[in-house]
């Protein structure tokens, strides 16, 4: 055990990491190897208190999030290597990992997966029961139908590993320092930080909390709840077992999904941990309400038995030789928990130079990636790949205590779950973010969770299947979202678009500013357009709508999940440039009806006496006008593709403009429609979505996106002189767009595609085409197999099927066909 005397040993560092768990001692070891002089480390007790020492220890490729594979990859790599590099054992062991199938379900869940991973690096077979029976002899294989193979897995001991990370650390010249105590964290004005301790202040240019379990506290300093709550997570250890020592290779680790627990051999005997039902497991509420007890760092809870016994009966009828064995030890100790159990990490929305590395519930195998994913980040200025399911920005306001309680509940009782696409997990749910239509539609639709907002999915009729039928295949709201589709191209069709954020931006500087941040040219007063803003190196950061309302003052509208991601990007780029100007975010305040459909004009026609006929209201308008009385922004854009006005009001007015625009229509057969339908309508007209077709792994040459980058423009925005590079170089792939030939299931993004027996690229979103009653998606491949007419393959649950690249779109938008019929042409629709 190392002891050090606590020091500070410097009054200024570039960076000051607070936490000396094996996630903030990677960032200590990534950040001074590449180079960046004074990184300070902080930690209370000594190095690997919290969660970090008791951890089981398990590393594995396997994550169903495409870009998280990439950090489970690079932990693996670094961890056979850091020994080499550093001198110090790390008790690494690679026996690789099995997740067992014991249902038709689950077989179904592996193939989806598989198909993931064909155009990931790291090996993943689907194996049968005798090759899981020849890797874990000692199994039940009654209960096995198919295994999910990764044979670089393993596990490594946490306090071994966190030595050799510091070891490292030191090495290329960062300070870790403890028993060191943050007591106080103030923010100056020029950006930088003075971070207090017992031993005195130091400056820093920019703070990480990597906390672990004080990680709330360290936000509170600064006014931020960090939805962050303890989980009592318990494994056991049994003593030697005579088939385990009689086995010549150390037996793979299993993981049991219906039993819900992981077991992998420890010494002679067998380590087995589970994840307890939501009912039945254990928060450490009281350090949300009170704070942590000042003395706990090696410290553990009091094990309970009697709450594991189920998940000890299945292991014991999977794994029949634990039935004799005793346990000697059981381990109950704190891992943190977000609400969706996915940690927290990158710099944080309204506090500047503040970054976070928060919430690991799996904070060993994620520990490398994430210290050189935030390194470079931060020495880059931008992510070196998207990973938007961890911004920190991703919770908000809407994320109570009570909330974060319930989530991490659901999160870690459904930890072995099915993972299904599109899947919806119903606690804590709604959240005070409920549109003003919310309880009008509540038992109309089945509602989807978006950043907080209940929307609704898909609508009922009388004789559907209601409710949340999750399904690797068509399921029941296949028929419904057809029904929706038809009515919108056929009549018209109201949708809550509430949850999309909203931002005015107004000031001297405002054109100035959006001239800098956004690749498109700005808007005309009274006009929309749909901008994209950039990272220096060209990828797409973000795509919103820009409308300027009255010279000077803008409205700035993004997805839902983009809200505070979005704002961040700006607001960091004002406090940069010095510009003056003033940002308002509306999310909250503003509601959104969209209107779409050939009757659309009609039906809002009849509320106001605005000239909404295509001479006075053309596509990308925007105009402040009254609906039945009602204030409204309306502009002329829908995501359908069809004639439509997304109108923006009061969220308090919602329920009256609703019902005013229904009653309006009843005579054109008006009715609801939700985003399931709008995202086969957008397919089918070839719009890209921002996190799918497009983000920080993309730029918008390759997605298709040319129209709306003016590389001609005056103004230097962000990322141009990269996307000069890029054109001048060409592309080495290209945006598809693919018709598939399948049968009961439809592409949904991230599945492999094929040419000649080999993976060459991937989809980016897909749907079944209601109007070509065929599936359609989206899919990057490479330049030369981008023509159209190319024939490919894509993999859907274990079977390759035929696709097509085809023309794009399917069906053409609204104006183009009105431009069309003008010209004396006659538009596809």
């Amino acid at each position: 055990k190392e002891t050090q005397s606590p020091s500070l040993g410097k009054d200024r560092a570039d960076t000051v990491i607070i936490g000396g768990g094996c996630v903030g001692v990677s960032l200590a070891y990534h950040l001074a190897k590449a180079g960046l002089k004074d990184v300070v480390l902080l930690e209370k007790s000594e190095l690997t208190a919290g969660s970090t020492w008791h951890a089981a220890g398990l590393t594995t490729y396997f994550h169903p999030g495409i870009n998280l594979k990439k950090i489970h990859s690079y932990s693996i790599k670094l961890y056979e290597k850091l020994e080499e590099e550093t001198g110090q054992a790390v008790g690494f062991h690679c026996p690789g990992s099995i997740r067992i199938a014991s249902t038709p379900t689950r077989v179904d869940e592996f193939k989806y997966q598989m198909t993931r991973a064909g155009w990931h690096p790291t090996e993943q077979y689907l194996i049968t029961p005798e090759k899981v029976q020849e890797l874990f002899p000692l199994l039940n294989m009654d209960m096995v139908l198919a295994g999910l193979y990764n044979p670089g897995d393993g596990h490594i001991d946490p306090y071994s590993l966190t030595m050799a990370l510091a070891a490292g650390a030191r090495k290329y010249g960062a300070q870790l320092n403890y028993p060191v105590q943050v007591t106080n964290l103030n923010p100056r004005s020029d950006g930088t930080w003075e971070v207090e301790t017992p031993l005195g202040i130091i400056r820093a240019k920019r703070i990480v909390n990597a906390a672990g379990f004080w990680a709330r506290e360290i936000g509170k300093m600064i006014g931020l709840q960090h939805p962050l709550i303890p989980v009592h997570h318990q494994y056991v250890v049994t003593s030697t077992i005579p088939e385990v020592k009689a086995l010549k290779t150390e037996l793979p680790v299993i993981r049991d999904l219906e039993g819900s627990y992981y077991l992998r051999q420890e010494r002679d005997g067998l380590l087995f941990g589970p994840y307890e039902s939501e009912e039945k497991m254990k928060l450490q509420d009281s350090w949300v309400t009170n704070g942590v007890p000042p003395g706990f760092g090696k410290e553990l809870f009091e094990s309970d038995l009697d709450r594991i016994m189920e998940h000890i009966e299945a292991a014991m009828e999977m794994v029949p030789v634990l039935k004799n064995a005793d346990i000697i030890n059981t381990i109950a100790g704190p891992i943190t928990y977000s609400p969706d159990i996915l940690p927290m990490v990158g710099p944080h929305q309204g506090v500047r130079n503040y970054w976070v590395a928060i919430g690991f519930g799996y904070g060993i195998v994620h520990a490398g990636g994430i210290g050189k994913y935030l390194s470079d980040w931060i020495l880059e200025g931008e992510p070196p790949f998207d990973l938007i399911e961890l911004d920190p920005n991703r919770y908000g306001k809407w994320t109570t205590t009570e909330y974060t309680a319930a989530k991490a509940r659901e999160s870690y009782g459904f930890n072995n779950i099915v993972g299904y696409p599109k899947e919806e997990r119903f606690a804590g749910r709604p959240t005070e973010r409920t549109s003003g239509l919310y309880d009008l539609l509540k038992s109309k639709c089945s509602m989807g969770f978006h950043a907080g907002w209940e929307q609704p999915h898909w609508f009922y009729k009388p004789g559907d299947e209601t409710g949340y039928k999750p399904s690797f295949r068509r399921t029941n709201w296949f028929d419904p979202v057809g029904r929706e589709y038809k009515q919108v191209m056929e009549k018209v069709g109201v949708i809550d678009l509430s949850p999309f954020g909203k931002f005015k931006i107004k000031g001297t500087d405002s054109v100035k500013l959006l001239d800098h941040l956004f690749a498109n040219v700005v808007p005309k007063v009274g006009s929309t357009n749909i901008s994209h803003m950039l990272t220096p190196r060209g990828k797409v950061y973000a795509e919103l709508t820009v409308s300027q309302l009255y010279p000077g003052e803008f409205m700035l509208v993004t997805g839902s999940g983009s809200e505070l991601h979005d704002l961040r990007w700006i607001e960091e780029e004002v406090t940069r440039g010095g510009y003056k100007i003033e940002i308002e975010n509306m999310t909250d305040e503003m509601g959104v009806l969209g209107v779409a459909g050939p009757y659309a004009r009609q039906i809002l026609q009849k509320l106001t006496s605005e000239d909404l006929s295509d001479g006075s209201f053309k596509f990308l308008q925007s105009r402040h006008l009254k609906l039945s009385d009602i204030a409204v922004t309306a502009i002329r854009i829908s995501y359908t593709g069809e004639l439509g006005w997304e109108l923006y009001h009061r969220k308090e007015d919602s329920v009256a403009l609703y019902s005013a625009i229904m009653e309006a229509g009843q005579k054109e057969g008006i009715d609801n429609f939700g985003t399931y339908a709008l995202n086969a309508l957008r397919l089918e007209k070839g719009f890209r979505a921002w996190g799918a077709e497009m983000n920080c792994d993309t730029n918008p040459l390759e997605a298709g996106l040319e129209y709306f980058v003016k590389l001609n423009k005056p103004a230097d925005f962000t990322g141009k002189q990269a996307l000069k590079q890029i054109k001048e170089k060409g592309l080495k792939r290209r945006l598809v767009y693919l018709a598939l030939e399948t049968d009961n299931v439809d592409p949904e993004g991230n599945e492999s595609v094929w040419h000649n027996g080999k993976v060459i690229g991937n989809t980016t979103s897909g749907s079944f085409s209601y109007s070509a009653q065929q599936s359609l998606a989206f899919a990057y491949v490479p330049t030369e197999l981008s023509k159209v007419g190319q024939k490919l393959e894509v993999e859907l649950l274990g079977k390759n099927y035929p696709a097509t690249i085809i023309q794009e779109p399917l069906v053409l938008t609204e104006p183009t066909r009105m431009r069309l019929q003008r010209k004396g042409e006659s538009p596809k629709i």
